[in-house]
C-alpha cells in the first residue's frame, strides 16, 4: 500500500497531530512538498502533502485562508502540514476553520520535527510500496510462467485472473474466444468481439481500454504477436485500473502468451517447407512418401477425404492481405476444432488441404460468402476485378487423387474468375452448363474465324447456310426433321450442307468438325 496521511500520523518519530479533516486520512500521498509561496498551485500535480510555515501568508485572515485552502483542494493537494513554533506558535484558527470547511486534512508539525523527516518518511514508504509491487510482480511472473509451462494458455489465464482479481480471455487471429478464466467470463468476453476486431486492424503491438458490457468492469485489450498482423488478443477485466503489481502480471502474461501463440519464424518456416514437400509428393502421385513425411503434423489429414483449395489474389491487391486473412481463417478454425490443415503459400497463390466437411472448409466457405456479399453492395469494387480474391475448391478426394483435385480446384478457380464469383466448387460445374464457359474472347475469336466464310456467303443473299447448318446439327444430322424446321425440301438441305463442306473445306462426317461447328454457333449466338 502507498503511504497515507494516516500512516504518517501513526509514524512514531514524526509526532504529527490532526487539527482538521480527521475523516480523510486514508488518502494516498504521492509526495511531500515544501512551499512558502502565497500561491503554490501552479507547481502542484495532485496527491501532495504540502508543508508550510506560513512565512508569506496572512494565516490569521479568515477570508485569505478560505481562498488559499480552496485553491489547494482544487489542485488536488491531499493534506496540509503546518510547522508550529516558527512563524506562528500555534496554527491560527482562521486556517483551521478554512481547512475544516473544505475537508482538507490539516496536520500540526511540532518544531522538533523537520520537514525533511516527513519527506524522507514519505519517500521511504513510496519506495517500500514500489519494492513490494515489484516483488509481487516477479512472483506473479514466476507463477504465470509455471502455469504456462504446465497447463498452457488456460492455466496462464487462470493465474492471471487470480493475480488481478478479475477475469481474462484469449482470442485467436479471427477474433473468436479461445479460452477464459474463470469460466463465467465466457459470455462477457464474447461481447467484446467487435472491439477485438477493431484492435486487430491496428499495427501490433496495440492496446485499448473499453468499458465492460453494461459497465460491469474495465477491460484492457492487448494484441499478441510480433508480425504486422496480430496472431491473437488478450482481454483483462478488472473493477478498477490495475496497480503496479497487477500491471507487472498483465505485461508478463502478454509476453508469455506471445511466446505461446507466436511460433518462432524458423519453426513456422520449417513447417511451411514440410507442408510444401507433402503437397509436392501428393501432386507427384507419391501418397506413401507424402504420408511418411507428413508424420504427426499432417498425417491425420491424409486419413480421411480432403478438399483442395486454390486461392489467388490479383496483381494489384485490394486494401488488406486477403490471402493472409484467408489463411488465418482456415488455420484458426482448424485449431479450434482440433483438425489438421495444410496451408502452402505459392507467390500470389494459396493452396489449402483441409478435411472434407470439417471446420476449416466451413470457415473458408463463410469467409468467401462474406466477400461475395460485400461485392454485391460494392464494398470491394466490381466483381471479378484483378484486385480481388478468387477461390476454387475441388471435390472430396483421397491422397491418391490429389493431382486430380488440384486440377479440379484450378478449373473451379478459372470459372470463378470468368463468372465474377469469389468462390466456385468443382461440383457446381457439373450441375451447370458448358455454354457460359464459351463467353471468352479467345473462344469468340475462334468461332468468328471458323464461321466467317459462311457468314460472308450468306451476306450475298445466295443462301442461308449458317442457319441451315445450325438446324441440321441440332437435329443430329436427321435430314427430314431439319428440313421441316427450315421449311425447305430435304434435297435443298443436302445441297446446302455440301456447300458448307466446300466453303469450309471440312467434312461434316467428322464428329470433331461437327462438335467445333456447333460450339462455334453457340458461342456466336445472340441468344446467350
Amino acid at each position: 500500500m502507498p503511504p497515507t496521511l494516516a500512516s504518517l500520523v501513526h509514524h512514531s518519530a514524526l509526532k504529527l497531530t490532526v487539527r482538521a479533516g480527521e475523516d480523510r486520512l486514508d488518502v494516498p500521498v504521492r509526495w511531500a512538498h515544501v512551499s512558502e509561496l502565497a500561491d503554490p498551485v501552479p507547481y502542484m500535480e495532485g496527491g501532495e502533502l504540502l508543508l508550510i510555515t506560513a512565512l508569506k501568508l496572512d494565516a490569521e485572515d479568515p477570508q485569505a485562508m478560505r481562498r488559499y485552502v480552496k485553491r489547494l483542494v482544487g489542485a488536488g493537494v491531499v493534506g496540509l502540514g503546518f510547522a508550529v513554533g516558527v512563524n506562528y506558535e500555534d496554527i491560527p484558527e482562521a486556517l483551521v476553520d478554512a481547512a475544516a470547511g473544505e475537508g482538507l486534512p490539516l496536520l500540526e508539525v511540532p518544531r522538533r520535527t523537520p520537514f525533511l523527516a516527513i519527506s524522507k518518511a514519505v519517500s521511504a514508504a513510496i519506495a517500500a510500496d514500489q519494492y513490494r509491487a515489484v516483488t509481487a510482480g516477479f512472483a506473479a511472473q514466476r507463477e504465470l510462467t509455471k502455469q504456462a509451462l504446465t497447463d498452457g494458455p488456460e492455466g496462464l489465464l487462470s493465474a492471471l485472473a487470480s493475480q488481478v482479481d478479475g477475469w481474462a480471455a484469449l482470442y485467436d487471429a479471427s477474433g473468436a474466444v479461445v479460452a477464459t478464466a474463470p469460466e463465467w467470463a465466457g459470455r462477457r468476453a464474447a461481447r467484446l468481439t467487435a472491439d477485438v476486431e477493431r484492435l486487430r486492424e491496428r499495427p501490433a503491438p496495440a492496446s485499448s481500454v473499453v468499458g465492460g458490457p453494461d459497465n460491469e468492469d474495465r477491460v484492457e485489450l492487448h494484441s499478441l504477436g510480433t508480425g504486422r498482423r496480430p496472431r491473437a488478443a488478450l482481454a483483462v477485466g478488472t473493477a478498477a485500473a490495475p496497480g503496479t503489481a497487477e500491471r507487472y502480471a498483465v505485461h508478463s502474461a502478454i509476453a508469455l502468451l506471445t511466446l505461446t501463440t507466436e511460433r518462432s519464424r524458423s519453426l513456422r518456416a520449417a513447417e511451411q517447407r514440410l507442408g510444401a514437400a507433402v503437397l509436392r509428393m501428393l501432386l507427384a502421385g507419391e501418397p506413401d512418401h507424402a504420408r511418411a513425411v507428413a508424420g504427426d503434423l499432417y498425417g491425420s489429414l491424409l486419413d480421411a477425404p480432403f478438399r483442395m483449395v486454390v486461392a489467388e489474389e490479383g496483381r494489384a491487391p485490394a486494401e488488406g492481405d486477403l490471402l493472409g486473412a484467408l489463411a488465418e481463417v482456415v488455420e484458426s478454425a482448424a485449431a479450434r476444432a482440433g483438425e489438421a490443415v495444410l496451408v502452402v503459400p505459392e507467390g500470389e497463390r494459396l493452396v489449402v488441404l483441409a478435411v472434407d466437411g470439417g471446420a476449416a472448409v466451413g470457415a473458408c466457405g463463410e469467409y468467401t460468402a462474406g466477400l461475395e456479399a460485400g461485392r454485391a453492395v460494392g464494398e470491394q469494387g466490381g466483381p471479378g476485378g484483378e484486385d480481388e480474391l478468387v477461390v476454387g475448391v475441388s471435390a472430396p478426394v483421397g491422397p491418391v487423387g490429389a493431382a486430380a483435385a488440384y486440377r479440379q480446384a484450378e478449373q473451379a478457380l478459372s470459372v470463378a474468375r470468368r463468372r465474377g464469383r469469389v468462390c466456385v466448387e468443382h461440383e457446381q460445374l457439373a450441375a451447370g452448363s458448358v455454354v457460359p464457359l464459351l463467353a471468352d474472347d479467345a473462344v469468340r475469336a475462334f468461332a468468328d474465324g471458323l464461321l466467317r466464310p459462311l457468314n460472308e456467303h450468306d451476306a450475298t443473299g445466295r443462301g442461308d447456310l449458317a442457319a441451315s447448318l445450325r438446324a441440321w446439327l441440332s437435329r443430329h444430322g436427321q435430314w427430314d426433321a431439319a428440313a421441316a424446321d427450315l421449311g425447305v425440301h430435304r434435297h435443298t438441305l443436302r445441297y446446302r450442307m455440301r456447300r458448307v463442306e466446300e466453303i469450309l473445306g471440312r467434312s461434316l462426317d467428322d464428329p470433331d468438325v461437327r462438335m467445333e461447328l456447333w460450339l462455334a454457333l453457340k458461342a456466336t449466338s445472340t441468344e446467350q
